[in-house]
């Protein structure tokens, strides 16, 4: 049995901290998983922009509010959960990703929780597990899954590489150039065909 396993931010909806970068007018917050491998370090490199500039949760949720999934992507999960489980394995928090599923149809989502104080700082983050999305993928092969697996960013390299199938999704020209072995798609339709043909 398959179960397919995809990113969130890049592949299904547009990049929360690039969107809050642009809200905020600060530039520095465009910095993500496609730049930088190191998720702790860029995690703890954005709480100090954040303190910096007396922002929150709640400014960061106004912006959320305002972003709609990538065009086709409701539509590509409705054709792709019609024929495979799909679970969504993301380095966001619940905090953060909860509007967004909604307008996914609530898919099921396994990601991280935020440490928020009282006031609404951002005080810190709690990663479910080390290398989140590969344990995952590891463990679902473990109980007997066949995982097939897509995404963007340098922390969905490993889940993609464990998989019987993976591939690279509206990637950056540096790490589609560094991993010329992975097939890499722009669209849904394609991203689409080479599941299906992954499966057959």
């Amino acid at each position: 049995m398959y179960v397919t396993c995809l990113d969130m931010e890049g592949v299904l909806v547009p990049e929360i901290w690039i969107a809050f970068a642009q809200a905020s007018g600060i530039p520095e917050l465009k910095r993500t998983t496609r730049d930088e491998p190191d998720y702790d370090k860029l995690m703890n490199w954005r709480l100090g922009i954040l303190k910096e500039h007396g922002l929150g949760l709640k400014e960061i949720q106004e912006t959320i509010a305002k972003i709609d999934p990538l065009p086709g992507a409701k539509e590509f999960l409705d054709e792709l959960r019609s024929f495979t489980q799909v679970i969504i394995l993301s380095d966001t928090f619940e905090q953060f990703a909860s509007p967004l599923m909604e307008k996914l149809g609530r898919p099921t989502i396994f990601c991280n929780t935020l440490e928020v104080a009282p006031s609404g700082e951002i005080t810190g983050f709690r990663m479910r597990c080390p290398q989140s999305k590969l344990t995952t993928v590891k463990a679902l092969q473990s109980m007997g899954f066949d995982t097939i697996a897509a995404g963007d960013s340098f922390n969905d390299l490993g889940m993609i590489q464990a998989s019987k199938a993976g591939f690279l999704f509206k990637s950056t020209d540096q790490i589609k150039a560094d991993y010329p072995q992975l097939p890499a798609y722009e669209s849904f339709d394609d991203l689409l065909a080479a599941i299906k043909g992954a499966m057959d």
